[in-house]
């Protein structure tokens, strides 16, 4: 797997349940994007710009499947998450000489919780979630967790 020398185009996303169904907080030419994703309710994609880029709405998506896919290894590891917890990934589109390839940056924030938790649920996770599983071993994917 290769690594990318120089990014060139980044598509972030937010993802986190949302507890106020009502709570608005795109603007300035943002929106709030409800996904679904099973299991989980009330999943957000948070201040979207107006025309996103490929690699945002991969990230997007990739949010949705992997938030529920935390859940449900937070529930396998018998850990309970804080209700404020939430899911960032950038997703990069970059080269490597002539060739192009694509990685991701993955940031937990789960206040509270023990980082080498966090971090084992997240890597079982990455085990269920489909959109991992489909990257697996031909993107480099990094973990930042955040629980502070």
């Amino acid at each position: 797997m290769a690594k990318i020398d120089q990014i060139l185009l980044s598509g972030n996303s937010h993802a986190t349940v949302n507890r106020d169904p009502n709570l608005q907080r795109g603007e300035f030419g943002v929106l709030d994007l409800k996904l679904s994703a099973s299991g989980v309710e009330n999943l957000e994609f948070i201040a979207t710009e107006p025309h996103p880029i490929a690699e945002q709405l991969f990230a997007g998506a990739w949010s949705a499947c992997y938030t529920s896919a935390f859940q449900i290894a937070a529930s396998l590891k018998k850990v309970t998450l804080p209700s404020d917890y939430s899911v960032d990934i950038q997703v990069n589109i970059g080269q490597t000489g002539a060739a192009w390839f694509l990685g991701a940056e993955f940031t937990i924030r789960a206040p509270g919780l023990e980082t080498e938790v966090v971090e084992a649920v997240a890597h079982l996770a990455h085990q269920i979630c489909p959109y991992s599983k489909a990257v697996h071993g031909n993107i480099e994917i990094g973990l930042n967790v955040v629980t502070a």
